[in-house]
């Protein structure tokens, strides 16, 4: 049983920063890919940055937002800048091993403006 437990989510002003961290269970070695979608209320899930074999971003958050691994700690990251009110939104961290696709309880951002 892989466990995702997302932290550093929080309340921001518009223009702020936050970091949100991901611990996986196990080492991060063993999954294909890992990363961040968000779902805001009333509208679906969507991905925000996805790191396999190439790492990429929706385009609304392209430039502010970044993903890193940090194999060491079994850990995934999303640092977020320049955060809007449309970022507003649970984020959920998810990782893929095998067939399987794991996700995390998410982690609630608010930005206010």
């Amino acid at each position: 049983q892989v466990q995702l437990v997302e932290s550093g989510g929080g309340l921001v002003q518009a223009g702020g920063s936050l970091r949100l961290s991901c611990a996986a269970s196990r080492n991060i070695f063993s999954f294909n890919a890992m990363g961040w979608y968000r779902q805001a209320p009333g509208k679906q899930r969507e991905l925000v940055a996805g790191s396999g074999g190439s790492t990429n971003y929706a385009d609304s958050v392209k430039g502010r937002f970044t993903i890193s691994r940090d194999n060491a700690k079994t850990t995934v990251y999303l640092q977020m800048t320049s955060l809007k009110p449309e970022d507003t939104a649970v984020y959920y961290c998810y990782a893929d091993g095998g067939l399987m696709r794991y996700w995390g309880q998410g982690t609630q951002v608010t930005v206010s403006s």
